[in-house]
Formats: C-alpha cells, sequence, structure tokens
C-alpha cells in the first residue's frame, strides 16, 4: 500500500535524503498522500456526475457516448489534469502565486478566482437544500408521497394515489395529448413548497427560512472542516469521499432488484451507433469531461500545492481521473435502474421520467423512491450521498479562495490568522447566497451555473496551456518536471499539452458558442436583461486576463513597449520550488557551478542576496540523484 500511494521513502525523495526537512512549515502539508488523493477525488466526483453525466450519455447513443468520452478523457481530461496538478506541486502555490512562471498572466489565476466564487456561492445553496430534504426524510411517510397537502393543486396525480381507474385515466389523459399535464406531487412538494416559486426572476419574493437555515448549516459544517486548513480537511475526507460509494452501492444492489431496473439501465447504455457521427455528441462528451474533472477552476492547482514536492503527481492524475469518470458510468446505474422501475410501475417509456439537474435530484428520483418500501429510509441515504459529493468539492473551492489570499499577502501574521480569513470567507459565502434562498432563488441559481462557469474557464484553461507550453517555453516545463519527479513527462503528455489539448479546448468553445440557446427553467424564458447579468458574470473572470496584462506591461521596465512585453512575461526570480533544498539546477543560488552546468535556453537567475546556509545544505539534481554543494564548490 506504501508503494502504491507513494508514502515510503518522503514521497519519492531519494533514500539518503530522508532526513531532510521536506515540509513546508508555514504553509502545511498533507498528513499523506491518501488525503490529497481522496480530497481530489472528492473535490471532482461532484453532483454533476450523478445528475449530469448519466442523462447526457442516455440523450446522446447511451453506450455510442462512451467512446467519444474516453477519447477526450485520454487526449484533453488526463492531460490537463496532470499540468494544474505539476504546475501547482513545483510551486508551492495557489492559484495567483504559480504566475510568477509568467507574471503578466497572473489575470489567469485572478479569473480563476473569480469562477471559484460564484461556483462557491451556488453550489453550498445546492448541498444545502440537499440538507433540507435530507432533514424532512426523517419521518415515516415522505411529505412528497401524495397529493392530499395543502400546496398541492388538482392537477396532481401520485403514483401511489387512488385506484387503477385514475392510472387508466391518466394514461388515456397522455394518449389523448391535452392540454392538461400531469404533475407529480414531488414535483409539486419542489415548486409550491419547498421553492415556494416565484412567477419572475425579478419578483424576489420573501427568504425561505427552512433554506437560510439550512444554508448557516452547510457553511459552518465545510467551515469547521477547513478550520485547520488542509490539516482538518484532509481527515474529514477519509470519510466524505469514500462513504458516497458505500451509498451507492446500496443504491445499485436495491435498484437492479427491482421490476423493470434492466429496461432502465438499456435506455442508459444501449449503444446508437448513427448518433456517434455528431458534432454534438463530440462535444457534449468533450464538455462533460472537462467541466467534471474540475480544470481551470483554480481547485487542482492549489490541492497540488500541499503536495510534498517530489510526489508522483503524475499517478495521481491518472487515478483521480479515471475514478471520476468511473463514477459518473456507475452513477448512470444507480439512476436509471430505480428510474426504469417507476416507467415500468406507470406503465410509461422511460423516457418520460428521465430527467436532469435538479430536476432529477429533487423530483423524478424523489417520487421513484416514494415506490419502495421504507421509502424514508432510501431518501435519506440518497439526500446524505447528495451531500457528501458537494461537500467534497465545497471543502476545495472555499481552499482555493483562502489559499490564494494567504500565499498573495504572505506574511507571518495572515499565515497565524488563516483561520480567520477562511471564516470571512465563509462568512462572505453565505451573505452572497442569501439571495438564493428567496422565491426567485432558483431562477439566479441556474443563471449562474450556466454562465459564470462555462465559457469563461474554457477561455481561462486554454490561455493556460498557451502561457506554459509558448510563453514559458515547453522544454523548461519538461524539465522542471523531471526535477521534480526524476523523468520528463511521457512523450504523449508532451504532445497533448502542446497540440491536442489546446486543439480540443478550443473545439469546446467553439462548440460552446454555436450551441448556445438562451437559458430556460422548465417553461419560464428567462428575459434579456437576466441574460445580459449571466453575460457579464461570464465576463467577469475572462476581463481579469486583459486588464492584469495591460497593468503588468506598463509596470514592467524597458523604453520600447517589446522590452515591456517581454519582461512582463520573463519568470519571476522566485519563481521556482519552494524550499531552499530542492533549488536545484538552473534554480540554485547564482554562485553556484551547478548553475552554469543547467543552462536553458530561457535561463532563471535566483535572487543573489539567498542564503549560502541554502546552497550548502543537499541538493537534489534533475536525475533524482543527491548531492551537497559544498563538495562541488
Amino acid at each position: 500500500i506504501d508503494t502504491f500511494c507513494g508514502i515510503s521513502l518522503q514521497n519519492g525523495a531519494v533514500p539518503g535524503e530522508q532526513g531532510k526537512q521536506e515540509k513546508s512549515v508555514k504553509r502545511g502539508n498533507w498528513g499523506n498522500q491518501i488525503e490529497f488523493v481522496l480530497t481530489s477525488v472528492g473535490y471532482a466526483v461532484g453532483l454533476g456526475n450523478v445528475w449530469r453525466f448519466p442523462y447526457l450519455c442516455y440523450r446522446n447513443g447511451g453506450g455510442a457516448f462512451m467512446f467519444p468520452y474516453f477519447i477526450m478523457l485520454v487526449f484533453c481530461g488526463i492531460p490537463l489534469f496532470f499540468m494544474e496538478l505539476s504546475f501547482g506541486q513545483f510551486a508551492s502555490q495557489g492559484c495567483l502565486g504559480v504566475w510568477r512562471v509568467s507574471p503578466m498572466f497572473k489575470g489567469v489565476g485572478y479569473g480563476m478566482m473569480v469562477v471559484s466564487t460564484y461556483i462557491g456561492i451556488y453550489y453550498n445553496v445546492v448541498i444545502c437544500i440537499a440538507f433540507y430534504y435530507f432533514f424532512v426524510s426523517m419521518t415515516r411517510v415522505l411529505p412528497w408521497t401524495y397529493c392530499s397537502n395543502p400546496w398541492n393543486t388538482p392537477d396532481c396525480v401520485g403514483v401511489l394515489d387512488g385506484n387503477l381507474s385514475s392510472r387508466v385515466a391518466l394514461n388515456i389523459t397522455q394518449l389523448l395529448n391535452t392540454t392538461q399535464k400531469r404533475t407529480s406531487p414531488s414535483e409539486e412538494y419542489w415548486r409550491r413548497y419547498v421553492l415556494n416559486l416565484s412567477d419572475d426572476i425579478g419578483n424576489l419574493g420573501e427568504v425561505r427560512l427552512p433554506l437560510l437555515g439550512c444554508l448557516g448549516v452547510s457553511w459552518v459544517v465545510v467551515f469547521l472542516c477547513l478550520i485547520k486548513g488542509v490539516k482538518s480537511s484532509g481527515k474529514v475526507v477519509y470519510f466524505t469521499a469514500t462513504f458516497p460509494y458505500v451509498v451507492l452501492t446500496i443504491l445499485f444492489v436495491r435498484g437492479i432488484t427491482l421490476e423493470g431496473a434492466v429496461t432502465g439501465i438499456m435506455y442508459y447504455l444501449t449503444p446508437q451507433w448513427d448518433k456517434i457521427l455528431n458534432a454534438k455528441v463530440w462535444g457534449d462528451a468533450a464538455s462533460q469531461i472537462f467541466y467534471s474533472l474540475g480544470c481551470a477552476w483554480g481547485g487542482l492547482i492549489t490541492m497540488a500545492s500541499y503536495n510534498k514536492f517530489n510526489n508522483n503527481c503524475y499517478r495521481d492524475s491518472i487515478i483521480i481521473s479515471i475514478t471520476n469518470c468511473a463514477t459518473s458510468v456507475y452513477a448512470g446505474f444507480v439512476i436509471f435502474s430505480i428510474l426504469g422501475f417507476m416507467a415500468n410501475h406507470l406503465g410509461v417509456d422511460v423516457s418520460k421520467v428521465a430527467d436532469h439537474g435538479p430536476g432529477l435530484a429533487f423530483v423524478a428520483y424523489p417520487e421513484a423512491l416514494t415506490l419502495l418500501p421504507i421509502s424514508p429510509l432510501w431518501s435519506i441515504l440518497f439526500f446524505f450521498m447528495l451531500i457528501l459529493l458537494g461537500l467534497g468539492t465545497q471543502f476545495c473551492l472555499l481552499e482555493t479562495l483562502v489559499t490564494a489570499i494567504v500565499d498573495e499577502v504572505g506574511n507571518e501574521w495572515i499565515i497565524r490568522k488563516k483561520t480567520f480569513v477562511t471564516l470571512g470567507v465563509a462568512v462572505a459565502g453565505f451573505l452572497l447566497g442569501v439571495p438564493l434562498t428567496t422565491q426567485a432563488g432558483i431562477y439566479w441559481l441556474l443563471l449562474m451555473d450556466n454562465y459564470a462557469a462555462s465559457f469563461s474557464i474554457v477561455v481561462i484553461s486554454c490561455i493556460m496551456c498557451v502561457a506554459i507550453m509558448y510563453i514559458y517555453g515547453h522544454r523548461n516545463y519538461f524539465k522542471d518536471i523531471e526535477m521534480m519527479l526524476g523523468f520528463p513527462p511521457p512523450l504523449f503528455f508532451q504532445i497533448c499539452w502542446r497540440f491536442i489539448s489546446p486543439a480540443i479546448i478550443f473545439f469546446i468553445l467553439v462548440f460552446t458558442v454555436i450551441q448556445y440557446r438562451p437559458i430556460s427553467y422548465n417553461e419560464y424564458v428567462y428575459p434579456t436583461w437576466a441574460i445580459s447579468i449571466g453575460f457579464l458574470m461570464a465576463l467577469s473572470s475572462v476581463i481579469c486576463i486583459p486588464i492584469y496584462a495591460i497593468y503588468k506591461v506598463c509596470r514592467s521596465e524597458g523604453d520600447t513597449l517589446l522590452e515591456r512585453l517581454k519582461n512582463a512575461t520573463k519568470a519571476s526570480k522566485d519563481w521556482g520550488p519552494a524550499l531552499p533544498e530542492h533549488r536545484s539546477g538552473r534554480y540554485a543560488p547564482a554562485f553556484s557551478p551547478s548553475t552554469e552546468s543547467h543552462l536553458e535556453v530561457q535561463p532563471l537567475q535566483p535572487e543573489k542576496g539567498q542564503s549560502e546556509a541554502a546552497a550548502a545544505s543537499p541538493m537534489q539534481g534533475s536525475n533524482g540523484s543527491a548531492h551537497s554543494q559544498d563538495s562541488r564548490l
């Protein structure tokens, strides 16, 4: 197990160097590598794996969708994941500090922070709704089982209501395709009781106090788990990252034993090979991989920055990426086995009950659970799983913001007061989330979900690839990875980083623009002013990049614009490994002979004022062998 998790020999360090203190005392490190892997799995595996992927797979050709999905995973997902992990781990900095590699592009880091802020605000509101359903499930009869409640309308027809004649009448109504539409008790509970939905996004109405209370609970839980940074969250993920798989397995076993489950699973998996030639299928596959892994949110860079310098992040990136995608496929069996059972019970096609997003989590699936014996137990398990899946992502979103702030200020005082920074960010997140608990809150939540983190993170990721591979230089970056891991990145990853992944990202961007449709929620169409706010949210993260670039060029030295550009894009003097014992080769102090022997096309001269003690300490060369600098002197 030690070998597999990379814990032995100081996570890849040379045996002779075991006595060396590798931890960054100021920032802290993961307790061990399992904590990092579990946290990253919890970050990547989120609500989208359960409520988006199964529906996408069913809509885009079932089993045929798996082919473009795994192609995109291999050529875009894993390479980008490895790039972000290695980027953060090499510099031991958050999403702002890493841009010492090319200071003009620090706006990319600010863009990541803006994206994480938006997602962190609305993601915790989804978690708070899951908390609410979790609490109300602790009853003998689920409140959305029958149509006999004060909030129900005459259109409500429950799957357990009435006798056979009502179901026959329901089928006749569907056959005649009349204007009257069946509404389920779970849908009316969701719209008319939980949300008490208003008629327009501008009509906020009142704050839903039960949701506000649950939002407070969500933020308190997140804060307490991050109260000591990665030291505390690293222990929590042992439960939050693993228990969802226990719940998924329980629901899977229960689902496949139900009548009609096979029909649902066949809908999910049956290949429709004609759809594989459809560009939309490939676009959906690429987008799902990209968004599901959490690339360009800043979280991967932040989590990797707490790794030990020689940790094998190449292995980690493959393990985490494949685990994330396998979870998505597994969740599809869980969802569609239950939906198949419900369709069989109603005597309708599976497509009539299939849904995605909040509609699946809070309407379709809860209604299906009412058909099971001991339905409150299955409901409690399902919503507890949603809470844990959400919290795993939320931990990293909050830690991304806190780490960026603390690393940027960087003095001893703020490092000691990091808990108060975490508290401040949590309180701000709670206050900004309050409007999303109003009667129009779901409109705003979906607006943020569709615009705040859509094409903007595609642009951010594309610019990050270009900045690292072409501005900093691919040869420099490959040397950095060889120095850190003891081997250069495999040729496949080198080609992907330089050519294939940026091309796929550009394809996703073009696809997103071509496929754009104005947002709507059921029958409600968003007004133009609301869509304009959505575009402003999307632009607010991207606009950071040119604004900061202009600012940096203006502040750089040089007589001509070209000189200023060169100085603004050149790696800063403090770029490189954070700890002195790892600053070997071209990062060694300038007076060391080893510097001359490792000069690159784009040499980096660390500050000449570094202590001689650091130069005299044992260094680790790019080939992983230990040597003493004073013996070389």
